[in-house]
């Protein structure tokens, strides 16, 4: 294993800090002044973006529904090169809702402001109100949730701290809970944002027009004008819209500033603006791939006709210019992983809020994910809280880990998957005194539909232990997933050098809210038995 390289990893680690990563499969900085979007390949819906307090630095956040940890902190000097650098939210409350996975509810379309020296995130949560952190430093530690407002549908909240101090806030509606949406509102804040101290006011209605589905309003003010920038039209076929009045609460007028066009960009719009210290101005906003998720594109912001056209006139560009900066360093954000440090790696996350059983990293160079006491009268692995996933990188990439599953009982299982409401996975599962390698497919999961089974592979035990009073047999294996363009392959191997396809191809599912992810589930059905795990040696992505 890589036992003797780990303390010299653990030691560069906690002298470097966030060590600087290159993606193989996807970067969009061209390396001559110029970029290719999307800025981030991944799904980091609904982005906001502030500038720091240097005004050479970025922050970025994003939507992160049930998934733990949650509000990733991403950092960037020129807008273009992203780097992981933290989250703001361990742990979501009530925890008799999110201690299980109560899929696309939980963080919707955050917006992050730096205000007085201290950096704020605001939330809606559609179920429970309107929540908010802070910190000093938005790689470090974070407050703990604080209820600004309780109650439900109030959605896509944005703070604007104005001149004479007095803050307000804007948001949207979420129609499955107000049984109302296509409405942004304002409403007035305590100074200090904790509080609402005023009525919401209704400010823009885009019922009955094609403005409907506008949400997602991002709240700023520039040169004596109130602006609201918001999406409308739908989430894959919209467009951004802005609007302004000399007043916080109305009338707005409204222009569409940025729209498909005649490029094959679709829906480009849900996103923040920022006016960057060498005078220049620049939008951040999502782009639906499907499964892929929602993927962030940067484009310019051109506001010589006093509105905020983005784009090339309106369009989205693919490969434009970067903009100034006082330093430029090719980083993204980290895939692959040697699981190597003694905390878990920024890019992974659970599906519910984490429990110490779900797993731990190892101080072995592994991580491990013990396997979860699911009810036996489960159809399908929906409802498994400790899946250990991440994002997908890129439209093409092939992703290799190298696991061991330790199996204390018959039909304990464990392996690679590609959640969403369909999903795929290739396990290991012991039989008696031997292995199967099976891949496990379900269509429509969150509909309760059974999961079928398909042998690929029966395998003898690479160890037995001989203690007789709780035997165990270990497996390693290596497992491969290739995904292209939307479709999935698995293969594997005993060795790590020759692999062998095996399976019926997959196609890829978008998530309740999010795109498809990768990452190791780890499952057993036996309420009496001890505990089996997998050890994730590493896993690598590359095209």
């Amino acid at each position: 294993m890589k036992r003797k390289t780990l303390l010299l990893t653990l030691l560069a680690v906690t002298l470097c800090g966030h060590a600087q990563y290159k993606s193989q499969v996807w970067s969009p900085d061209n390396g001559d002044g110029t970029y290719t979007n999307p800025v981030i390949n991944a799904d980091y819906s609904d982005p906001d973006v502030c500038v720091g307090s240097s005004g050479d630095d970025y922050y970025m956040t994003a939507s992160s529904f049930q998934c733990i940890p949650g509000l990733p902190i991403l950092h960037s000097k020129d807008l273009v090169n992203w780097q992981l650098v933290g989250h703001a939210v361990k742990e979501l409350e009530p925890k008799e809702v999110f201690d299980k996975p109560s899929h696309g509810n939980g963080i919707w379309a955050p917006s992050i402001r730096y205000h007085n020296g201290e950096y704020y995130i605001y939330w809606g949560d559609p179920d429970f109100g309107v929540f908010m952190v802070k910190s000093k430093d938005p790689a470090g530690e974070w407050s703990k949730p604080h209820c600004v407002i309780a109650g439900k549908g109030m959605i896509d909240t944005t703070p604007l701290w104005d001149e004479d101090g007095r803050c307000y806030l804007v948001n949207g509606w979420a129609s499955s809970r107000a049984k109302f949406a296509s409405m942004l509102c304002v409403r007035e804040l305590s100074a200090d944002g904790t509080r609402a101290i005023s009525d919401p006011v209704i400010v823009f209605d885009g019922n009955g027009t094609e403005n409907r589905t506008c949400e997602g309003p991002k709240f700023y003010k520039r040169d004596g004008w109130y602006w609201i920038l918001c999406p409308a039209g739908g989430v894959p076929t919209g467009f951004q819209l802005a609007m302004r009045s000399k007043s916080p609460y109305g009338p707005y007028e409204h222009k569409i500033v940025l729209a498909q066009g005649k490029t094959n960009i679709n829906g480009p719009h849900q996103g923040g603006w920022v006016h960057t210290k060498y005078g220049e101005d620049w939008f951040l906003h999502f782009q639906d791939k499907d499964a892929y998720g929602r993927v962030v594109h940067l484009n310019p912001v051109d506001w010589s006709t006093g509105w905020p056209i983005m784009g090339k006139k309106g369009e989205p560009v693919t490969t434009y210019k970067k903009p100034k900066s006082s330093s430029s360093v090719i980083v993204n954000p980290e895939e692959s992983d040697e699981f190597n440090k003694p905390t878990l790696g920024l890019q992974w996350q659970w599906h519910a809020n984490y429990h110490q059983f779900f797993g731990m990293p190892t101080a072995f160079g592994t991580m491990r994910v013990f396997t979860y006491k699911q009810d036996g009268g489960a159809k399908n692995l929906w409802n498994v809280p400790n899946m250990l996933l991440q994002k997908t990188p890129a439209d093409r990439f092939t992703a290799t880990t190298k696991i061991r599953l330790t199996a204390k009982a018959d039909g304990q299982y464990g392996g690679f998957i590609m959640m969403g409401l369909d999903y795929s996975a290739l396990v290991v599962k012991r039989v008696g005194n031997e292995f199967r390698l099976i891949q496990m497919t379900c269509k429509s999961a969150d509909k309760g539909n059974a999961q079928s089974e398909t042998l690929i592979a029966t395998l003898r035990p690479t160890a037995v232990d001989k203690v007789n009073y709780k035997p165990a047999i270990h497996e390693d294996i290596y497992l491969r997933m290739t995904v292209n363009d939307g479709m999935m392959q698995f293969a594997w191997s005993q060795n790590g050098k020759k692999f062998t396809t095996c399976g019926e191809p997959f196609k890829m599912r978008e998530g309740k809210w999010i795109g498809a992810k990768i990452g190791f589930v780890a499952v057993d059905t036996n309420p009496n038995a001890d505990k089996g795990w997998i050890d994730a040696d590493w896993i690598r992505f590359t095209k």
